[in-house]
């Protein structure tokens, strides 16, 4: 299976700081993987990257069947492209519904110039119905975004991600700050979306990881330490010294 995102030798350099040093590794077209590692290890720098918020000193990005460069295209490019990056800190509009939140990404998914013509149709709406049942808020369709609990607010912001029907999401720390029936739940969406696209997730929590059950890679000072499975990873006496020891 060729791969759908491939990252060759790329490096990064900060003010002296090495954030990425010659990594390499790639993403299959339907799979989920878990990033995990120390702070500094480079994780938010490896998404910056993919997402093109920031430009690599050195190495390529390579996107697609095509094996497309990324690091030619803006970051509205490579959301059109398909790929869809959620933040750790849920940005929905507060004060809009559900409905609204999601009708909204999907008129932004139709491109700069399509969305000042954009108008509601009926099969919009069963669209919006498709993406919150998708991610399990099919009942708070009506409810004020604001008014969610934080997992539900999560839940939101991937369902207004997969209404641009990303081929890749990434995914930071999606378990931070909630209930252990909100987890449960995450754990079963990330899982689901994994079956027809990559999901990429960037991770701290280890209990979390351990019930995605799927390829973990392992970074340390901006390099892959190790890549495996969880169980595989952790008994890897280099892992085990630098990120659990701690």
């Amino acid at each position: 299976m060729s791969a759908l995102l491939e990252v060759r030798g790329i490096s990064k350099t900060f003010d002296g700081f090495r954030a990425i040093n010659d990594l390499s590794f790639a993403i299959n077209a339907v799979e989920l993987r878990a990033v995990i590692g120390p702070n500094g290890a480079g994780k938010t720098t490896f998404m910056d990257i993919v997402t093109g918020k920031t430009r690599p000193d050195t190495g390529e990005v390579l996107w697609g069947e095509e094996s497309r460069s990324l690091l030619k295209l803006s970051e509205a490019q490579i959301a059109r492209a398909g790929i869809g990056r959620k933040f750790q800190r849920p940005t929905v509009f507060e004060d809009q519904s559900v409905a609204a939140n999601l009708t909204m990404a999907l008129r932004a998914a139709r491109g700069p110039f399509a969305v000042l013509r954009w108008r509601p149709t009926a099969a919009s709406k069963a669209r919006v119905a498709e993406l919150a049942a998708e991610v399990g808020l099919s009942e708070a369709l009506e409810r004020r975004a604001g008014d969610l609990s934080h997992g539900q607010k999560q839940w939101l912001e991937i369902g207004m991600l997969l209404a641009s029907d990303p081929r890749l999401l990434l995914v930071d720390e999606p378990a931070a700050g909630m209930t252990l029936a909100e987890r449960e739940q995450t754990t079963t969406l990330l899982c689901r979306l994994a079956e027809s696209r990559a999901v990429v997730v960037v991770e701290h929590d280890m209990d979390f990881v351990r019930r995605l059950n799927c390829r973990v890679t392992v970074l340390h000072q901006g390099s892959v330490l190790a890549e495996g499975s969880l169980d595989h990873v952790t008994r890897n006496p280099d892992v085990i010294d630098v990120y659990l020891g701690r």
